[in-house]
């Protein structure tokens, strides 16, 4: 069996993996797509299992990282019923209080790169949240195609209102100073998105190859905002011109980004649509941007 790179793989198969991935093919359909492209030496178990997500090997921060705090809390779903859990992370030796940033996930729930993601913002010093909204069903199941299958089941307009009850949640916390932004992927940068339009007091908001809201919707947005799209993404991409131009006439305060030659998902380090330079050029861009606007 050939071991797999990067560049053996033709770009057909990260736009399949894309259609998987947000619910476009079921496993049956995406495997007989994919067998077209098990050639030369190339077997369809070895394209599966690479473009599968490794988390095991793939963690930055690990979560008894000694230079932070980092616990699960949890705070009521003021739709879903019950309760949503978050992942709550802060420096260990910052004293004082900071401001905060939700992270949002993508379309399968609080999966071990969200959490990642969180704690990675927490060591810029900030106070980070990042809730399950799977969290009414029982949580993340321990694997994305099951997270997935969970997150078609409940109500995107519910769920955007657990993160709005997060902003509340962190907002309220001691050792928050009250200024907050959010950061979300795929479905969280949608969630990033609406969040700016649904909350005035929102600091800063950044959205990763996001859906866009309804033109309607974008007088309502007061948070500046960092837009981060990648070029092969012609399917979220779409709706970018409209929204470019209606932020444009509203005067709304906005950069935007397009990272040339890379894939959806490109900041997600635990696949191989990840792009190790426009990972980490965006999350630096990202951090700068909340140091400058959360004050």
């Amino acid at each position: 069996m050939k071991n797999l790179k990067k560049e053996d793989i033709r770009q057909e198969v990260f736009d399949l993996y894309d259609d998987y991935a947000h619910n476009k093919l079921d496993r049956r359909q995406f495997m007989e797509k994919l067998s077209v492209y098990a050639i030369g030496g190339i077997t369809i178990s070895s394209l599966l299992s690479f473009m599968m997500p490794n988390y095991k090997d793939n963690v930055t921060i690990g979560p008894d990282d000694p230079r932070l705090n980092s616990k699960f809390i949890k705070y009521p779903s003021p739709k879903g019923g019950g309760e949503i859990k978050g992942l709550l992370s802060k420096p260990a030796q910052f004293k004082g209080r900071l401001p905060g940033i939700i992270v949002v996930h993508e379309n399968r729930g609080l999966n071990p790169y969200i959490e990642d993601v969180g704690r990675r913002a927490a060591l810029e010093n900030f106070i980070s949240l990042a809730p399950d909204a799977l969290s009414p069903l029982g949580g993340y199941p321990g694997n994305d195609d099951d997270g997935r299958a969970l997150q078609k089941k409940r109500d995107p307009k519910e769920m955007l209102e657990d993160f709005i009850a997060a902003y509340d949640y962190l907002k309220s916390h001691k050792d928050c100073d009250g200024n907050i932004g959010v950061v979300g992927f795929c479905f969280g940068g949608w969630i990033s998105n609406m969040m700016a339009v649904r909350i005035p007091q929102l600091k800063a908001a950044v959205p990763y190859y996001g859906r866009q809201p309804v033109g309607e919707d974008v007088p309502r947005i007061k948070a500046p905002l960092l837009l981060q799209y990648a070029e092969l993404d012609t399917r979220v991409n779409e709706g970018w011109p409209a929204y470019e131009k209606a932020l444009k006439e509203n005067n709304i305060e906005h950069t935007a980004y397009v990272y040339p030659g890379v894939n959806h998902g490109f900041h997600n380090n635990t696949t191989p649509r990840y792009d190790k330079a426009a990972a980490e050029l965006s999350w630096g861009r990202t951090i700068a941007f909340f140091k400058e606007h959360l004050k």
